[in-house]
């Protein structure tokens, strides 16, 4: 099937279209419905009737954006109708949720004149908390905007005009950067006089180019004072007899600006521009010169950008609405005026040139994404675009005084790492400790490209202070070539003899059958062993090891040097599993393979304490296939010892079981069947019976029930180490650093 059918299919399948309305508070009683309506709905009616700023408090306005076109210039389609265009603005809906959590009433509006669009938008104010213009033609679409923020108290924008300017704007900066190029000297050629070609035009002066460096040229050339065009374009009008076509306006040029009609700007007219130019070729969808075509038009070094995502460098919209509007709603402001746009430029600009996550790489085809060239801006997927850009579009509001709601910037962008999931919410928890006193935290596999990623991140965030234990030459080698500011600590096993610790795991292990020159060897041959000897001699707090070895060959040097803490005889594995509103700490699922009572009782203590390093209070089930002894054998025995050897102990955190994992978690379960259940609510610490059991529980957790898992975090050990999974992620590895310092923490206090 092609495109075009899949598209059909995909908007006719039940439900039609791509949008639905859900509810965000319970309505499952009688008087669940009775405080959702009638009668309770009339205490936030009479509130806001006295003071119209609670609507944002006992309604979803704070949250909501009013996407509004009438359809007259949709991309690609054109004059198409009102209720043609309603398939897009829904698009533009899943855009705002899918990137910014904000819900949106798609308003498609079956008029033409600007009086009657700015009449009908202007009457909606009491529900929306900001309007996006979308797809209205030019030259309405101006005076439409410009006097609906003249009439409204909420923001208005026409994404139309302003998304493009911002985002080909960030995008700016960074070329001219690497072209060395100074904003105030270059000479800017535009093809295209549209609503996005003027506010580029004009944003780009706010950015610093100057007025009279801009060219502006429409279908008949280039746009002069004696022409007879209307008021928007005479505002980059070229003096009187300073005419020509497009190849004129672009000889000599620095930037290249295509805002017009595909396949207009030849190779011919791209050498002639200025050394090292600038081409942002944005017609959609075939741009005004192709890619390949452009950077091979000359030889030195041509900054490309397109509008197409099978291109590097697409300039699109989505990196700049969602977050825009996300932060002007936070702070319930007034306007989004130019200050929140330049924000909104340079915040983009400065996230382009950080380390990308591994996850986007990974949604790009694992293509290499740097700051340089071929990316000189953020792709659209990558989630740090929203706490990154939000908070300086609220920073930006509050500096300019449109905002009504002061935030603290931190706090505020720990609420909005909560709305890209649990698992943010909950490492920021152990991120913030791990600031407040960062520890030494040696790093086996030092020379690996993700650990050196990642020990710059720990480095760059103050989370830790990493030691890379590596290859030195292949370590500066890769900083070097990712272009990382950072002057890694680094313990090169082939630099000297390391003798100290050649002896000390030789006074460690000698009567368990290593020889003084063993440990010589494995000292220098095993990063494992160096590191895990660097740890117990105190030279290093922490150790991330297990990257490119298998679980068990990582686990193995640790176990033997530094061993076991003095109230531990056996360690496990622990991941945290993060749905949308609960979490969920699951042992053993790494270690120990058929353990004992007395096993499954340590590993319910230790997970409990790891709980509470997340500021989560444990509540912990010991699982079996049976319930409270439905079954008694050898196997259902051990879980329901644990639990009794736990409560005789008189641990401070409610235990049960053996119980099955739906009476553990289930509310309506463990209170309306198991009413004696020493559990008043649902466990959030899961014992899993074996190894193998615990293996699986949380992979089809994770993979079917759609949660985040952070770890394994191992517990029990001396010292704090952790063994990563083959092939984890640089995110991955920080997040287990930042454990693995606060459980540093903890053993120095």
């Amino acid at each position: 099937m092609g495109l075009d059918e899949d598209s059909l299919d995909y908007h006719a399948s039940d439900p039609p279209g791509k949008i639905e309305i859900s509810t965000t508070k319970p309505t499952n009683t009688q008087r669940d419905l009775s405080l959702a309506y009638s009668p309770g709905v009339a205490a936030p009616c009479r509130r806001i009737d006295e003071n119209p700023e609670d609507a944002f408090k006992y309604t979803a306005k704070g949250n909501m954006v009013g996407v509004v076109s009438n359809g007259s210039a949709v991309l690609g389609l054109g004059d198409i109708g009102a209720q043609a265009s309603k398939p897009v603005m829904e698009g533009k809906g899943v855009l705002f949720k899918r990137f910014a959590d904000i819900d949106v009433f798609d308003v498609e509006l079956d008029q033409e004149s600007a009086d009657d669009i700015i009449e009908s938008v202007a009457a909606m104010e009491p529900t929306f908390g900001g309007i996006n213009l979308e797809d209205i033609k030019a030259p309405e679409c101006f005076e439409i905007e410009t006097r609906l923020r003249e009439e409204m108290d909420i923001p208005v924008f026409h994404d139309d005009q302003h998304g493009t300017a911002i985002i080909s704007g960030a995008a700016l900066l960074n070329a001219a950067e690497i072209a060395d190029k100074d904003l105030e000297d270059v000479d800017v050629v535009f093809s295209g006089a549209g609503a996005s070609a003027i506010a580029s035009a004009k944003f780009y002066v706010s950015l610093g180019v100057r007025r009279e460096n801009i060219t502006m040229c429409d279908s008949s050339g280039i746009i002069t004072e004696d022409r007879d065009v209307n008021e928007f374009k005479q505002q980059f009008a070229s003096p009187a007899g300073e005419g020509g076509d497009l190849a004129d306006a672009m000889e000599g040029a620095d930037v290249f600006v295509g805002l017009s009609v595909g396949g207009i700007v030849d190779q011919e007219m791209v050498r002639s521009m200025a050394d090292d130019p600038i081409v942002f070729a944005m017609a959609n969808p075939d741009p005004e010169i192709g890619y390949e075509e452009a950077k091979n038009a000359r030889d030195d070094t041509v900054i490309m950008a397109t509008g197409r995502s099978d291109y590097p460098n697409q300039v699109n919209n989505v990196l700049g609405f969602p977050f825009i509007f996300r932060g002007a709603l936070d702070v319930r402001a007034t306007d989004i005026n130019e200050e929140m746009k330049v924000a909104c430029a340079e915040a983009l600009a400065d996230l382009a040139k950080q380390d990308v996550p591994d996850a986007v790489v990974k949604a790009y085809g694992d293509q290499p994404l740097q700051f340089g060239p071929e990316y000189i801006i953020p792709k659209p997927l990558d989630p740090r675009v929203l706490f990154e850009v939000a908070p300086a579009i609220a920073e930006a509001a509050a500096e300019s005084g449109v905002a009504r709601r002061d935030l603290d910037l931190e706090e505020y962008r720990e609420e909005l790492e909560a709305r890209l999931g649990k698992s943010r919410e909950m490492m920021r928890i152990v991120l913030n400790k791990a600031k407040s006193d960062p520890k030494r935290v040696a790093l086996g596999e030092g020379d690996d490209e993700k650990m050196i990623r990642a020990a710059y991140q720990m480095s760059e965030e103050g989370i830790a202070e990493p030691v890379l234990i590596g290859d030195r030459d292949t370590i500066d080698g890769v900083v070097a070539a990712l272009g990382l500011d950072f002057d890694p600590d680094i313990v090169d096993p082939d630099e000297g003899e390391h003798e100290e610790y050649a002896e000390r795991l030789y006074e460690l292990r000698q009567r368990k059958g290593i020889t003084e020159s063993e440990a010589k060897s494995l000292v220098k041959r095993d990063p494992n062993y160096l590191g895990s000897t660097m740890v117990e001699a105190g030279d290093a707090d922490a150790l991330l090891t297990g990257l490119t070895h298998h679980y068990p060959s990582a686990l193995k040097p640790p176990l033997q040097v530094v061993g076991t803490a003095p109230d531990a005889d056996y360690v496990a594995g622990v991941y945290m599993l993060t749905f949308k509103n609960r979490v969920i700490f699951c042992a053993d699922t790494t270690v120990n393979q058929d353990p004992e009572a007395d096993v499954l009782a340590e590993v319910a203590e230790h997970t409990a304490e790891l709980a509470r390093r997340f500021n989560v209070d444990p509540r912990v089930a010991m699982l079996s296939y049976s319930n409270f002894g439905s079954v008694d054998n050898e196997g259902t025995r051990k879980p329901r010892e644990a639990a009794r050897m736990l409560r005789e102990d008189d641990v401070d955190f409610p235990v049960d079981g053996e119980m099955q994992a739906d009476s553990a978690v289930v509310e309506d379960i463990l209170e309306g069947t198991y009413e004696f259940s020493d559990l008043d609510q649902p466990a959030n610490v899961l014992i899993f019976p074996n190894l193998e059991a615990g293996n699986i529980g949380y992979k089809l957790l994770q993979r079917l029930g759609g949660a985040d898992a952070i770890g394994p975090m191992l517990v029990g050990m001396g010292e704090p180490v952790h063994v990563l999974q083959r092939g984890d992620e640089v995110k991955d590895i920080v997040n287990l650093a930042a454990v693995a310092v606060v459980d540093a923490q903890q053993n120095s206090d």
